[in-house]
């Protein structure tokens, strides 16, 4: 093949190629005098068959693959050959990846440059800093609003909690009334001054169906009619169908939230701060508190103004004040200070003291009314004495309804107290903050006033144990980072005693037990309240009750978990309750069923700090020995308190089916000894055989008729029941039992208006009621 021809097979690709002139190809001396290779030929047998096949279709390698395969097989072959210059752009790209590039404008034989891909250069980073509030709001699952239905709940769950507080503080009864009204979207329109309009073009809305999917839904729902009629015809139970909903994204419920309580009330000047300053609020030191973020309502706030933009309205009214307060406001989320509309004080129409809340929000009360329903109803449990009043109302009369959970009793469980902090639950940030905060001058009294379980001696030998710089009476205000440090490190490695629980407030074993019977009724409860045990500086207190049976109770384990007295509904399985009592307590050694029986576990921690895991603070993790050690420890004592009382019921049953056995017998048995007496005494009378002393007195009652059959079987019946109760009491005596069965005691809710007479003591109190 010579270069001419190969030319000229080149010149139809001029409309992708530039096409090379015969005078460019020079062959290379090294080239022509060589031998072809094994690889070369099979080059050159791949482009004539690649030619002889244009050439039979007549037609040319307009394609991307023919010409890139083609300019392939070329480069391939020519290149020992010739010394071909690669100076054209259309054959380098042809090479490259078959694009179609076009040189116009260029100046021939100059190649055409590409773009340069010169990285871009990097914006300078400005320093910015976000309120609380923008933080929340950008991260608001971590204050446990996720979703619309989550955010609900948390609404309801945080203006309880705090009503709850309220009242406390005070030492009143709780009477909380939650109300949820549903807000279609007319109201919602009207209330926020929006005109509803019309749609124009149906397709640009989600919820929007074709004429293709609206055929699919008919004939759907004609074959679901088709199989509703047959399984009719059959007998078959037929559920009614409902018309498929079909609701867009943008499409959102709303509702409305109010709680009353009857609490302390706030400050009228305070108002403002308290539910439009994000991290404000009255709850924060070291002591027992509910709240878990210290953010109750104003979180609720933010979620208001992120899907709402409505404000909330607050009416407060304290003890011995004539007016009562009125505020509506929102919060400004950059600057996280409040954004007042009204704040005013109106005329008290009636004696009330407390706080009123609503708050209009974006929820979904479809997927989340079980789990606000199961909170109202464990917050019962553990606060038997508030009563809730909880309302759901909608335009829909169907929907609507009213919970009241009544009162049980008036023992109110102590307020917690503020404590100080013990020596080894502090940091070195702490230790900084107490000296910049202490009224206290020098170190002696420092460490005396600061900390709990320092005595004054126990101060001067710590002192004299940091070294030779520090003295008693040096100010606390001179200490350099140093001896800052050695105090902490000192604190870390000594001894001291552990905290008192005096600052907890448990609900008490009284209070659960009768929070479980109110709101379960069970057969059997067992309940118990430890001691204070401490963990990493900190005290705690479990309470534990166990039932069995009751109402709306499944079969196996239901496990109910309360942090300083508020449920805990969400992330059940990795807790320490859940796991303990899944894992660690063999229920069968305390007869009971773990699979069959409807068992009700019931645990209590309260504590200065709940260790909680995770940032929604839903669950108590399982890796503090202390925690885990006392709740399987509270947890089996009321295992064995049931023990005793499922024994007790065990021997009864048994007693009643061995009493049943026996009494089925008795009438045949005294039959068949009946008949056997009078044939003796009638072979006595005819004295073919002669019985004498007892028997023949016997004989002859039965021959006289003093003894029937009727008198043999009251006999019977008499030596059963003394058997019976014979066995029964070695049984109990064998099995470690010696209580004697007590009767079941109802308490009935108590009126606050009944006049009663009270007597008490140190040990009980004994109301009458007139």
């Amino acid at each position: 093949m010579s270069s001419p021809t190969l030319t000229s097979l080149l010149l139809p690709l001029k409309h992708r190629t530039r096409a090379l002139p015969p005078s460019s190809l020079k062959p290379s001396p090294s080239s022509v005098d060589s031998t072809p290779s094994p690889s070369s030929s099979s080059k050159t047998n791949s482009l004539a068959r690649l030619l002889r096949r244009m050439r039979s279709r007549h037609r040319r390698p307009h394609g991307n693959r023919q010409m890139l395969a083609l300019a392939r097989l070329c480069t391939a072959w020519l290149a020992p050959a010739w010394d071909l210059e690669r100076t054209s752009r259309g054959v380098a790209a042809c090479d490259g990846g078959g694009r179609r590039q076009r040189e116009r404008g260029s100046p021939a034989g100059q190649p055409k440059r590409g773009k340069s891909k010169a990285p871009r250069k990097a914006k300078d980073s400005v320093l910015k800093q976000k309120s609380p509030a923008e933080f929340f709001a950008e991260n608001k699952n971590i204050a446990g609003f996720d979703n619309p239905g989550k955010s609900l709940y948390t609404t309801v769950r945080e203006l309880v909690e705090n009503s709850l507080d309220s009242s406390e503080s005070i030492s009143e009864l709780p009477a909380v009334e939650i109300t949820i009204e549903e807000i279609g979207k007319v109201k919602f329109n009207s209330m926020i001054g929006l005109v509803d309009r019309e749609r124009v073009d149906e397709a640009l809305y989600d919820d929007y169906e074709t004429a293709k999917a609206r055929e699919k839904r008919l004939a759907k729902e004609a074959r679901n009619q088709e199989i509703q009629a047959k399984n009719a015809a059959l007998g078959k139970k037929v559920k009614e169908a409902t018309p498929a909903k079909m609701k867009g994204r943008g499409e959102a419920s709303f509702y409305r939230v109010k709680c009353k309580d009857n609490g302390r009330g706030m400050p009228h000047d305070d108002i403002p701060n308290m539910f439009g300053r994000v991290l404000s609020g009255t709850k924060y030191g070291l002591r027992q508190t509910r709240g878990k973020f210290g953010l109750g309502a104003k979180m609720a706030l933010i979620w208001s103004k992120m899907s709402t933009g409505l404000p909330i309205d607050i009416s407060s009214s304290m003890r011995g004040q004539n007016y009562v307060s009125y505020c509506r406001l929102d919060i400004d989320i950059h600057r996280n200070i409040p954004h007042i509309h009204v704040h005013e004080k109106l005329e008290k129409k009636e004696e009330w003291h407390g706080a009123e809340i609503q708050v209009v929000i974006e929820g979904n009360w479809t997927t989340y009314r079980s789990k606000i329903l199961h909170y109202m109803r464990q917050m019962a449990v553990i606060t038997p004495y508030a009563q809730f009043v909880f309302k759901f109302v909608s335009d829909t009369s169907d929907k609507s309804m009213t919970i009241k959970f009544a009162r049980r009793t008036d023992v109110m469980p102590p307020v917690p107290l503020e404590t100080k902090h013990h020596p080894s639950s502090v940091d070195l940030l702490l230790i900084k903050r107490l000296i910049t905060e202490t009224s206290k001058q020098n170190l002696l009294q420092f460490l005396q006033h600061e900390f709990v379980n320092i005595s004054k001696a126990h101060a001067e030998r710590l002192i004299g144990e940091m070294g030779p710089e520090f003295q008693p009476k040096m100010l606390i205000k001179s200490l350099t980072d140093q001896q800052i440090v050695r105090i902490h490190q000192l604190f870390r490695q000594a001894k001291f005693e552990d905290p008192t629980g005096d600052c907890l407030s448990p609900a008490g074993e009284y209070n659960l037990r009768l929070g479980i019977i109110k709101e379960l009724h069970p057969d059997m409860v067992a309940t118990y309240s430890g001691s204070a045990q401490v963990f990493e500086g900190h005290p705690f207190i479990v309470e534990a009750g166990v039932s069995l049976g009751g109402k709306d109770v499944k079969q196996g384990l239901n496990i109910f978990r309360f942090a300083n007295r508020i449920p805990l509904l969400f992330e059940q399985g990795a807790d320490v309750v859940t796991r303990t009592a899944l894992k660690r307590i063999n229920w069968s050694s305390y007869k009971i069923n773990q699979m069959q029986d409807k068992i009700g576990v019931f645990v209590s921690i309260v504590s200065t700090k709940i260790p909680f895991k995770g940032t929604g603070k839903e669950y108590i993790g399982d890796d503090i020995t202390e925690i885990a050690t006392a709740v399987k420890y509270a947890i089996q004592q009321c295992c064995i308190q049931l023990k005793s009382k499922i024994v007790k019921k065990m021997q009864a049953r048994e007693q009643q089916e061995r009493k049943r056995n026996l009494s089925k017998y008795i009438p045949n048995a005294a039959g068949a000894v009946y008949d056997v007496l009078k044939e003796m005494a009638q072979s006595h009378a005819l004295k073919k055989k002669r019985y004498e002393d007892e028997d023949a007195n016997l004989l002859n009652k039965v021959s006289a008729r003093l003894i029937t059959k009727d008198t043999l079987t009251e006999k019977l019946s008499q030596h059963v029941e003394q058997v019976d109760y014979e066995m029964a009491l070695e049984f109990a005596t064998q099995s470690g039992v010696s209580e004697e069965p007590r009767e079941a005691i109802y308490i009935q809710s108590l009126d606050t208006k009944s006049d009663f007479i009270e007597f008490s003591n140190s040990i009980f109190c004994f109301r009458l009621i007139r």
